[in-house]
């Protein structure tokens, strides 16, 4: 089933049924459930039977094959690493000890052109996801372009993307966009609250108005993580960084964070999002992501320059780059935190003058 914000879309999609061209980019920010619509989209067009809102019917033979994940008509190409994480099987490191790849290698690329190569089962039409399609390298999306430019007979191409601008022009200009936007604030508040989950409006706002995303960090306990967070981040000082930056590395480290998948870039962006907020009200801006917060930010924010709240911004900037692959997680929080609060700091100084 698709999401009640995407009923425009799937009146599109049925609307052109057997007339859709032989690739589409669903582009849009993330957490608002362009996967979801992708795959619906697919099963659609797979099942022998739709039902009479245009759905699949969920038992003819094609979507038993579907659901159980082995239909030969439905070819997915997503990154090793969100493979594990989309299966319920526990994620284990690739031959060599080396961590599960977070890109789409060429070698995906080339099985998927063998295997478009031979008919499909009972001639019918062939769906091939990629998603996301910017975890595609240069090579790689070089190769997939062959297959854009070349189109198999019966074979529907449909890339998922939350930064299109990443992709090649020319695969861009290979496909007919289909814009995701964020969904209405409204649907998206009742859609959460439908679920009973915490501080609704707190993580919606904080998620940037992605309601899918909200639900999975309220899901993985984000909404306390988000909390102490903020609690930090508001009261430290330039003296406490060093304390501060130990009791994160052992947040880090701790079993609730590794079993939700808290980990240092998520810190990180959480970071770019507190200071995102400063930049904002100092600009004479709305508090965007931390709306229960306003108070405390609109404080910091009064104390700061436009340099100064600028600067701060593209420092933590320049630190999520790295944040992947630190190489000693304690001395690049104590570098981040450091940042931060000499530019607090700074601020206060040149108050006192």
């Amino acid at each position: 089933m698709i999401y009640e914000w995407h009923s425009g879309l799937w009146s599109r999609a049925l609307e052109c049924a057997g007339r859709l061209p032989h690739a589409l980019l669903f582009s849009g920010p993330a957490g608002g459930g362009k996967r979801v619509f992708a795959e619906a989209l697919a099963a659609r067009i797979l099942c022998l039977q739709p039902d009479p809102t245009g759905h699949a019917c969920g038992h003819c033979e094609d979507c038993q094959w579907r659901m159980a994940g082995n239909h030969p008509d439905l070819l997915r190409v997503i990154p090793e690493a969100d493979q594990e994480e989309r299966s319920d099987a526990p994620a284990e490191k690739a031959e060599g000890g080396k961590a599960a790849s977070r890109q789409i290698v060429i070698d995906q690329i080339r099985s998927l052109q063998q295997a478009l190569t031979t008919g499909g089962h009972r001639g019918s039409q062939r769906v091939v996801i990629v998603d996301p399609a910017e975890a595609m390298n240069p090579f790689t999306a070089n190769a997939l372009l062959k297959l854009l430019e070349e189109p198999t007979t019966n074979a529907l191409f449909l890339l998922i993307s939350s930064a299109p601008k990443r992709l090649l022009p020319t695969i861009r200009s290979r496909c007919q966009t289909w814009a995701f936007p964020r969904p209405p604030r409204e649907q998206a508040v009742r859609w959460l609250a439908d679920r009973s989950l915490p501080e609704v409006a707190a993580l919606l706002a904080f998620c940037g108005g992605m309601p899918l995303a909200a639900a999975a960090l309220a899901e993985g306990g984000g909404a306390a993580a988000r909390r102490r967070f903020a609690d930090d981040i508001a009261a430290v000082s330039q003296g406490a960084v060093l304390r501060l930056a130990g009791e994160w590395e052992n947040w880090l480290k701790g079993k609730d964070a590794l079993a939700s998948g808290f980990d240092m870039p998520t810190l990180v962006s959480w970071m770019q999002r507190w200071v995102a907020d400063l930049v904002s009200v100092r600009l004479g801006g709305p508090v965007r992501f931390f709306p229960d917060r306003e108070g405390v930010l609109r404080d910091l924010a009064g104390r700061l320059t436009v340099d100064a709240a600028l600067g701060c911004y593209n420092e933590i900037t320049q630190s999520r780059r790295v944040a992947q692959h630190p190489l000693n997680a304690r001395l690049f929080l104590e570098d981040m935190l450091l940042r931060y609060a000499r530019s607090l700091q700074a601020i206060a100084s040149a108050v006192r003058k």
